[in-house]
Protein backbone atom coordinates (compact mmCIF):
# COMPACT_ATOMS: atom_id res chain seq x y z
CA UNK A 1 0.00 0.00 0.00
CA UNK A 2 1.44 3.43 -1.11
CA UNK A 3 1.28 6.18 1.42
CA UNK A 4 1.86 9.76 1.19
CA UNK A 5 1.50 12.95 3.61
CA UNK A 6 0.40 16.66 2.71
CA UNK A 7 3.03 18.00 5.11
CA UNK A 8 6.52 17.51 6.07
CA UNK A 9 9.14 19.60 7.59
CA UNK A 10 12.79 18.51 6.89
CA UNK A 11 15.88 20.63 7.41
CA UNK A 12 14.15 23.46 9.17
CA UNK A 13 11.87 24.17 6.21
CA UNK A 14 8.47 23.24 5.68
CA UNK A 15 7.04 21.03 2.60
CA UNK A 16 3.55 21.12 1.35
CA UNK A 17 2.36 18.99 -1.32
CA UNK A 18 0.89 20.83 -3.92
CA UNK A 19 -2.63 19.89 -4.36
CA UNK A 20 -3.28 22.15 -7.21
CA UNK A 21 -0.88 19.99 -9.46
CA UNK A 22 -3.08 17.00 -8.53
CA UNK A 23 -3.55 14.15 -9.83
CA UNK A 24 -1.05 14.57 -13.02
CA UNK A 25 2.01 16.11 -11.06
CA UNK A 26 3.00 14.82 -6.94
CA UNK A 27 5.00 17.88 -6.33
CA UNK A 28 6.49 19.55 -3.27
CA UNK A 29 6.96 23.39 -2.85
CA UNK A 30 9.18 24.30 0.14
CA UNK A 31 8.48 26.91 2.40
CA UNK A 32 10.71 29.19 4.64
CA UNK A 33 8.64 32.61 4.97
CA UNK A 34 5.22 32.14 7.05
CA UNK A 35 3.88 34.54 4.61
CA UNK A 36 4.27 32.53 1.87
CA UNK A 37 2.58 29.80 3.95
CA UNK A 38 0.08 32.02 4.57
CA UNK A 39 -0.47 32.49 0.74
CA UNK A 40 -0.31 28.91 0.10
CA UNK A 41 -3.19 27.78 2.20
CA UNK A 42 -5.34 30.81 0.55
CA UNK A 43 -4.00 29.55 -3.11
CA UNK A 44 -5.10 26.44 -1.58
CA UNK A 45 -1.66 24.63 -2.27
CA UNK A 46 -2.94 22.46 0.73
CA UNK A 47 -6.30 22.36 2.09
CA UNK A 48 -8.77 20.62 4.56
CA UNK A 49 -9.35 21.71 7.67
CA UNK A 50 -6.80 20.20 10.12
CA UNK A 51 -4.12 20.22 6.93
CA UNK A 52 -4.29 23.75 7.63
CA UNK A 53 -4.13 23.82 10.83
CA UNK A 54 -0.99 21.95 10.77
CA UNK A 55 0.57 23.92 7.82
CA UNK A 56 -0.63 27.28 10.45
CA UNK A 57 1.56 25.78 13.32
CA UNK A 58 4.62 25.63 11.15
CA UNK A 59 4.14 28.95 9.45
CA UNK A 60 4.35 30.17 12.97
CA UNK A 61 7.67 27.83 14.12
CA UNK A 62 8.66 29.90 10.49
CA UNK A 63 8.18 32.82 12.05
CA UNK A 64 9.84 32.65 15.31
CA UNK A 65 13.24 30.37 13.56
CA UNK A 66 13.63 33.37 10.90
CA UNK A 67 13.03 35.92 13.68
CA UNK A 68 15.91 38.56 14.65
CA UNK A 69 14.15 39.55 18.31
CA UNK A 70 16.86 40.00 20.78
CA UNK A 71 14.18 39.15 23.84
CA UNK A 72 11.57 36.81 24.52
CA UNK A 73 8.82 39.70 24.34
CA UNK A 74 9.93 40.82 21.21
CA UNK A 75 9.64 37.57 20.02
CA UNK A 76 6.19 37.01 20.80
CA UNK A 77 5.06 40.38 19.22
CA UNK A 78 6.59 39.21 16.17
CA UNK A 79 4.48 36.03 16.47
CA UNK A 80 1.09 37.54 17.00
CA UNK A 81 1.64 39.52 14.09
CA UNK A 82 2.33 36.21 12.00
CA UNK A 83 -0.64 34.70 13.56
CA UNK A 84 -2.82 37.59 12.34
CA UNK A 85 -1.31 36.93 9.24
CA UNK A 86 -2.07 33.65 9.11
CA UNK A 87 -5.64 33.67 10.51
CA UNK A 88 -6.57 35.91 7.57
CA UNK A 89 -5.74 33.01 4.81
CA UNK A 90 -9.19 30.83 5.07
CA UNK A 91 -12.46 32.28 7.24
CA UNK A 92 -14.35 29.07 7.65
CA UNK A 93 -11.98 26.39 8.81
CA UNK A 94 -11.59 26.74 12.69
CA UNK A 95 -8.73 24.29 12.82
CA UNK A 96 -6.66 27.45 11.33
CA UNK A 97 -7.66 29.51 14.61
CA UNK A 98 -7.63 26.86 16.78
CA UNK A 99 -3.94 25.41 15.78
CA UNK A 100 -2.76 29.21 16.07
CA UNK A 101 -4.08 29.80 19.62
CA UNK A 102 -2.59 26.69 20.71
CA UNK A 103 1.01 27.46 19.59
CA UNK A 104 0.73 31.28 20.79
CA UNK A 105 -0.57 29.68 24.41
CA UNK A 106 2.58 27.37 24.38
CA UNK A 107 4.66 30.89 23.30
CA UNK A 108 3.15 32.31 26.20
CA UNK A 109 4.46 30.36 28.89
CA UNK A 110 6.64 32.89 31.47
CA UNK A 111 9.73 29.93 31.98
CA UNK A 112 10.09 30.25 28.18
CA UNK A 113 12.47 33.40 29.00
CA UNK A 114 14.74 33.69 25.39
CA UNK A 115 13.82 33.52 22.09
CA UNK A 116 16.09 29.88 21.41
CA UNK A 117 13.73 28.87 24.17
CA UNK A 118 10.15 30.30 22.37
CA UNK A 119 11.36 28.98 19.03
CA UNK A 120 12.13 25.82 20.15
CA UNK A 121 8.63 25.41 21.84
CA UNK A 122 6.92 26.44 19.44
CA UNK A 123 8.53 23.92 16.68
CA UNK A 124 7.58 21.28 19.30
CA UNK A 125 4.39 22.43 19.68
CA UNK A 126 3.51 22.34 15.76
CA UNK A 127 5.04 18.62 15.90
CA UNK A 128 2.60 17.67 18.52
CA UNK A 129 -0.36 19.31 16.72
CA UNK A 130 0.72 17.05 13.28
CA UNK A 131 1.42 14.15 15.02
CA UNK A 132 -1.19 14.03 17.30
CA UNK A 133 -3.40 14.79 13.86
CA UNK A 134 -2.68 11.08 12.70
CA UNK A 135 -4.08 9.74 16.03
CA UNK A 136 -7.08 11.29 16.03
CA UNK A 137 -7.85 10.38 12.20
CA UNK A 138 -7.31 7.10 13.08
CA UNK A 139 -9.47 7.00 16.30
CA UNK A 140 -12.17 8.33 14.51
CA UNK A 141 -11.43 5.50 11.63
CA UNK A 142 -11.89 3.08 14.39
CA UNK A 143 -14.44 4.90 16.04
CA UNK A 144 -16.94 4.10 12.89
CA UNK A 145 -16.03 0.67 12.58
CA UNK A 146 -19.32 -0.54 13.99
CA UNK A 147 -21.56 1.76 11.42
CA UNK A 148 -20.10 0.48 8.27
CA UNK A 149 -21.62 -2.69 7.39
CA UNK A 150 -19.62 -5.35 5.62
CA UNK A 151 -20.57 -4.40 1.75
CA UNK A 152 -20.98 -1.16 2.46
CA UNK A 153 -21.92 1.09 -0.48
CA UNK A 154 -20.56 4.65 0.80
CA UNK A 155 -20.93 8.20 -0.86
CA UNK A 156 -18.36 10.51 -0.01
CA UNK A 157 -17.75 14.40 -0.80
CA UNK A 158 -14.69 16.38 -1.15
CA UNK A 159 -11.83 14.90 -0.24
CA UNK A 160 -10.83 14.49 3.26
CA UNK A 161 -8.29 11.68 3.23
CA UNK A 162 -4.17 12.11 3.97
CA UNK A 163 -4.50 15.27 1.18
CA UNK A 164 -6.82 17.20 3.86
CA UNK A 165 -5.07 15.90 6.82
CA UNK A 166 -1.70 14.94 8.33
CA UNK A 167 -2.00 11.81 6.99
CA UNK A 168 -4.80 8.90 7.15
CA UNK A 169 -7.75 11.42 6.79
CA UNK A 170 -11.48 11.87 8.96
CA UNK A 171 -14.26 10.68 6.72
CA UNK A 172 -12.29 9.50 3.82
CA UNK A 173 -9.77 7.49 6.36
CA UNK A 174 -13.06 5.62 8.21
CA UNK A 175 -13.31 4.43 4.61
CA UNK A 176 -9.34 3.02 4.71
CA UNK A 177 -9.70 1.92 7.60
CA UNK A 178 -12.75 -0.06 6.85
CA UNK A 179 -10.86 -1.33 4.01
CA UNK A 180 -7.90 -2.21 6.11
CA UNK A 181 -10.35 -3.81 8.59
CA UNK A 182 -10.72 -6.20 6.08
CA UNK A 183 -14.59 -4.60 5.10
CA UNK A 184 -15.49 -4.82 1.26
CA UNK A 185 -16.16 -1.38 0.81
CA UNK A 186 -17.02 0.64 -1.97
CA UNK A 187 -17.31 4.27 -2.52
CA UNK A 188 -18.84 6.35 -4.78
CA UNK A 189 -16.83 10.16 -4.88
CA UNK A 190 -18.79 13.27 -5.53
CA UNK A 191 -16.61 14.92 -7.89
CA UNK A 192 -17.11 18.21 -6.07
CA UNK A 193 -17.07 21.27 -7.95
CA UNK A 194 -15.66 23.63 -8.83
CA UNK A 195 -11.99 22.56 -7.72
CA UNK A 196 -13.08 18.54 -7.99
CA UNK A 197 -11.45 17.59 -4.93
CA UNK A 198 -13.34 14.47 -5.22
CA UNK A 199 -12.30 13.87 -8.36
CA UNK A 200 -8.64 14.89 -8.92
CA UNK A 201 -8.07 14.03 -4.77
CA UNK A 202 -10.09 11.34 -3.47
CA UNK A 203 -9.86 9.57 -6.59
CA UNK A 204 -5.84 9.65 -6.81
CA UNK A 205 -6.14 8.55 -2.91
CA UNK A 206 -8.19 5.59 -3.19
CA UNK A 207 -6.44 4.28 -6.28
CA UNK A 208 -3.00 4.17 -4.07
CA UNK A 209 -4.90 2.46 -1.08
CA UNK A 210 -6.52 -0.05 -3.94
CA UNK A 211 -10.34 0.85 -2.36
CA UNK A 212 -12.72 0.43 -5.26
CA UNK A 213 -14.78 3.32 -5.93
CA UNK A 214 -16.42 5.76 -8.76
CA UNK A 215 -16.44 9.07 -9.32
CA UNK A 216 -20.36 10.60 -9.94
CA UNK A 217 -21.20 13.60 -10.88
CA UNK A 218 -22.57 15.89 -8.04
CA UNK A 219 -26.33 16.42 -8.55
CA UNK A 220 -26.36 12.15 -9.34
CA UNK A 221 -26.48 11.52 -5.55
CA UNK A 222 -29.84 11.05 -5.23
CA UNK A 223 -30.36 8.83 -8.46
CA UNK A 224 -27.27 6.62 -7.47
CA UNK A 225 -28.99 6.70 -3.64
CA UNK A 226 -32.80 5.66 -5.54
CA UNK A 227 -30.88 3.13 -8.20
CA UNK A 228 -28.01 1.09 -6.84
CA UNK A 229 -28.75 2.04 -3.15
CA UNK A 230 -26.21 3.37 -0.43
CA UNK A 231 -25.99 2.05 2.70
CA UNK A 232 -24.17 5.63 4.27
CA UNK A 233 -22.61 8.58 3.50
CA UNK A 234 -19.87 10.00 5.54
CA UNK A 235 -18.18 13.61 4.94
CA UNK A 236 -15.95 15.77 6.70
CA UNK A 237 -16.21 19.29 8.46
CA UNK A 238 -14.53 22.75 8.34
CA UNK A 239 -16.57 23.48 11.48
CA UNK A 240 -19.02 22.13 13.52
CA UNK A 241 -21.77 24.49 16.05
CA UNK A 242 -22.08 23.43 19.55
CA UNK A 243 -26.08 22.29 17.87
CA UNK A 244 -24.23 20.17 15.69
CA UNK A 245 -24.85 22.02 12.80
CA UNK A 246 -21.75 21.41 10.02
CA UNK A 247 -20.15 23.83 7.73
CA UNK A 248 -18.33 21.42 5.09
CA UNK A 249 -17.45 21.92 1.48
CA UNK A 250 -20.06 23.45 -0.84
CA UNK A 251 -22.55 20.58 -1.76
CA UNK A 252 -22.52 18.80 1.30
CA UNK A 253 -25.78 20.22 2.49
CA UNK A 254 -27.65 18.86 -0.84
CA UNK A 255 -25.91 15.47 -0.34
CA UNK A 256 -27.69 15.71 2.79
CA UNK A 257 -31.07 16.51 1.60
CA UNK A 258 -30.87 13.67 -0.37
CA UNK A 259 -29.49 11.28 1.75
CA UNK A 260 -32.54 12.40 4.30
CA UNK A 261 -35.24 12.35 1.23
CA UNK A 262 -33.80 8.13 0.99
CA UNK A 263 -33.66 7.34 4.57
CA UNK A 264 -29.31 7.00 4.14
CA UNK A 265 -27.39 7.67 7.23
CA UNK A 266 -25.27 10.67 7.37
CA UNK A 267 -22.46 11.07 9.14
CA UNK A 268 -20.01 14.01 9.59
CA UNK A 269 -16.49 12.55 10.89
CA UNK A 270 -15.28 15.60 13.17
CA UNK A 271 -11.92 16.04 14.89
CA UNK A 272 -12.90 17.71 17.89
CA UNK A 273 -10.70 20.89 17.02
CA UNK A 274 -13.27 20.93 14.40
CA UNK A 275 -16.19 22.23 16.82
CA UNK A 276 -16.76 25.29 17.75
CA UNK A 277 -18.95 25.38 20.73
CA UNK A 278 -18.47 29.29 20.98
CA UNK A 279 -21.43 29.24 18.46
CA UNK A 280 -24.70 28.45 18.87
CA UNK A 281 -25.76 27.50 15.50
CA UNK A 282 -24.52 27.23 12.13
CA UNK A 283 -25.86 30.56 11.21
CA UNK A 284 -23.08 32.10 13.23
CA UNK A 285 -20.02 30.27 11.09
CA UNK A 286 -18.26 32.83 8.28
CA UNK A 287 -19.04 30.82 4.65
CA UNK A 288 -15.66 31.70 2.44
CA UNK A 289 -16.52 33.11 -1.36
CA UNK A 290 -13.85 32.40 -3.34
CA UNK A 291 -12.86 34.00 -6.61
CA UNK A 292 -14.79 34.14 -9.69
CA UNK A 293 -12.26 32.28 -11.91
CA UNK A 294 -12.48 28.81 -10.15
CA UNK A 295 -16.11 28.69 -11.26
CA UNK A 296 -15.54 30.92 -14.91
CA UNK A 297 -12.04 29.20 -16.18
CA UNK A 298 -11.24 25.49 -16.36
CA UNK A 299 -7.57 25.36 -16.53
CA UNK A 300 -6.77 28.28 -18.84
CA UNK A 301 -10.43 27.80 -20.92
CA UNK A 302 -12.97 30.11 -20.21
CA UNK A 303 -15.75 27.96 -19.58
CA UNK A 304 -18.48 31.03 -19.15
CA UNK A 305 -19.74 33.68 -21.45
CA UNK A 306 -17.65 36.97 -20.68
CA UNK A 307 -18.68 39.13 -17.66
CA UNK A 308 -21.28 36.13 -16.68
CA UNK A 309 -21.76 37.06 -12.77
CA UNK A 310 -21.13 34.32 -10.72
CA UNK A 311 -21.10 33.32 -6.65
CA UNK A 312 -18.89 31.37 -5.55
CA UNK A 313 -19.55 29.86 -2.13
CA UNK A 314 -16.73 27.25 -0.84
CA UNK A 315 -19.08 26.14 2.32
CA UNK A 316 -22.62 25.30 3.13
CA UNK A 317 -24.03 24.17 6.43
CA UNK A 318 -25.93 21.72 6.88
CA UNK A 319 -28.28 21.72 9.65
CA UNK A 320 -28.38 19.43 12.36
CA UNK A 321 -31.61 17.84 12.03
CA UNK A 322 -30.46 15.90 8.78
CA UNK A 323 -27.08 14.69 10.48
CA UNK A 324 -27.30 11.01 11.91
CA UNK A 325 -23.96 11.30 14.11
CA UNK A 326 -21.14 13.47 14.68
CA UNK A 327 -18.05 10.72 14.90
CA UNK A 328 -15.34 12.17 16.30
CA UNK A 329 -11.96 10.63 18.51
CA UNK A 330 -13.80 10.57 21.53
CA UNK A 331 -16.58 8.86 20.32
CA UNK A 332 -20.05 9.62 18.54
CA UNK A 333 -21.76 12.17 19.19
CA UNK A 334 -26.13 11.77 18.27
CA UNK A 335 -28.97 14.02 18.47
CA UNK A 336 -29.91 16.07 20.29
CA UNK A 337 -26.08 17.03 19.32
CA UNK A 338 -26.48 19.85 21.85
CA UNK A 339 -25.53 17.25 24.59
CA UNK A 340 -24.22 15.01 23.18
CA UNK A 341 -21.31 17.35 21.89
CA UNK A 342 -21.34 19.19 25.29
CA UNK A 343 -20.15 15.75 26.95
CA UNK A 344 -17.58 15.19 24.35
CA UNK A 345 -15.97 18.34 24.58
CA UNK A 346 -15.70 17.91 28.47
CA UNK A 347 -14.12 14.04 28.41
CA UNK A 348 -10.23 14.13 29.12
Amino acid sequence: MTTFKSILWENDKLQLLDQRKLPLETRYLQFTDYRDVAQAIRDMVTRGAPAIGAAAAYGLALAARNSTATTAAALRAELETAAAVLRASRPTAVNLFWAIDRVLARAADPALDTPAAIAAAVLAEAHAIAAEDIQTNKAIGYNALPLIPDGAKIIHHCNTGSLATVDYGTALGIIRIAHEEGKQVFAYLDETRPRLQGSRLSAYELRHYGIPHTVIVDGASGHVMRTVGIDLCVVGCDRVAANGDTANKIGTFNLALAAHAHGVPFYVAAPTSTIDMTLATGDEIPIEERPAREMTHFGECAILPDDTPVTNFAFDVTPARYITAIITEKGIAYPPFEESLAKLMEAD
